[in-house]
């Protein structure tokens, strides 16, 4: 990875980056390494950005538009777990523990994603250690954020009794 000079497009993204919740707290100068490392997308609304099993490759910035997050349930159907708006994250977990997909993913509405390769992920937190800390404890923080928000799913659905 080259630490060149920031272009336009660079300090654009810079800008976009900054006002994720989950790099709050980052230097302008750790965003900017972020920002190198990224490319953008856009998917029509109903696109498949990935599906259940899909190796995990990529995690994804929304910019703009909606990404439903979703399983699909034998006898049931779509199960829709989460819809992730501007400024979240996701197909992080993949990245971190190296299995596939958990889940599907499709644009809820077009959207504009930011994209970072695993390759790029594992080269930008193995030459930069300061942002390798910073960038694992804020995904420390979200995964906790979202094992919290099941747990409590979990016990509405068991005291609902529509869990049994």
């Amino acid at each position: 990875m080259v630490n060149a000079a920031p272009t336009s497009t660079t300090i654009q993204r810079e800008d976009q980056l900054a006002k994720v919740p989950f790099f709050d707290g980052l230097t302008r100068d750790s965003l900017s390494l972020i920002a190198q490392a990224t490319t953008e997308e856009t998917h029509a609304l109903g696109t498949r950005i990935f599906q259940f099993g899909d190796p995990g490759d990529k995690l994804f910035i929304i910019l703009e538009g909606k990404v439903r997050i979703s399983r699909e349930v034998s006898g049931i159907g779509e199960e829709a777990l989460a819809v992730l708006g501007a400024g979240e994250v996701f197909g992080e977990m993949a990245l971190l523990d190296e299995s596939p997909r958990s889940a599907d993913a499709r644009a809820h509405e077009r959207c504009r994603l930011l994209v970072m390769t695993k390759d790029a992920f594992d080269d930008l937190l193995f030459l930069h250690k300061d942002l390798a800390y910073e960038v694992l404890w804020a995904c420390v923080r979200m995964l906790s954020a979202r094992l919290r928000e099941t747990n409590d799913k979990l016990t509405f659905l068991s005291t609902s009794g529509k869990f049994e």
